[in-house]
């Protein structure tokens, strides 16, 4: 660990800032903020099996039987770590690290799963693939979305980071009205807000 991580104020970890995030617009950008507070201490949301299976359960997959977890979530981390580069690059407007195009590259070379429609809960209608997946199709499933984003230039556009210095989670803007700052109001949002009311009553006096 170097001497800035080292000498910078620890942080508490809270049960909330462990939570899953499925609102990032996007399934390769959800794999991606299974990791909080990337520019400070990393804090890993996904680091166990049952954290992996409540992963896929959000993003709407499942492991098919006879998958191991744990090599499951190596292939996972390493994709995730090239998204990140692929996805923070783009936001920066300068080039990944090679590796990690070709990695993406290799991972969605598998045929994923073929989508079907299935019958919602409210009467509607949602798309679902077939839902046990190898690990093989869950890593092509996730890096072909990756470069299906990449290669959109209206869906990469609306890519953006949270403006709160401590969380900088990527996620897809909706695109209409003014331009998202934080990644939810509900989190980042209020935290700014309160902060803001903080320093205006700590004002001079």
């Amino acid at each position: 660990m170097d001497g800035e991580q080292r000498d910078a104020p620890r942080r508490r970890v809270t049960a909330g800032l462990r939570e899953l995030r499925f609102d990032a617009g996007a399934l390769s950008l959800n794999l991606v903020a299974t990791v909080g507070r990337r520019p400070g201490v990393p804090v890993e949301r996904m680091g166990d099996a049952a954290r992996l299976d409540a992963w896929c359960r959000g993003v709407g997959v499942a492991l098919a039987d006879g998958q191991d977890p744990l090599e499951v979530l190596r292939s996972l981390y390493a994709l995730r770590a090239a998204a990140y580069d692929i996805a923070s690059s783009a936001l920066a407007r300068h080039r990944p690290g090679p590796r990690s195009v070709d990695l993406v590259n290799q991972l969605a070379r598998t045929e994923p799963p073929v989508p079907r429609l299935e019958p919602a809960a409210d009467g509607g209608w949602v798309p679902q693939g077939s839902r046990a997946l190898t690990r093989e199709a869950l890593l092509s499933l996730v890096a072909r979305d990756l470069i299906d984003l990449m290669t959109d230039g209206a869906r990469r556009s609306r890519l953006t980071a949270c403006a709160s210095e401590v969380c900088r989670m990527l996620f897809l803007d909706s695109g209409g009205g003014r331009p998202r700052k934080w990644c939810s109001m509900r989190r980042c949002g209020n935290q700014a807000k309160a902060a803001g009311h903080r320093s205006r009553a700590d004002g001079p006096r």
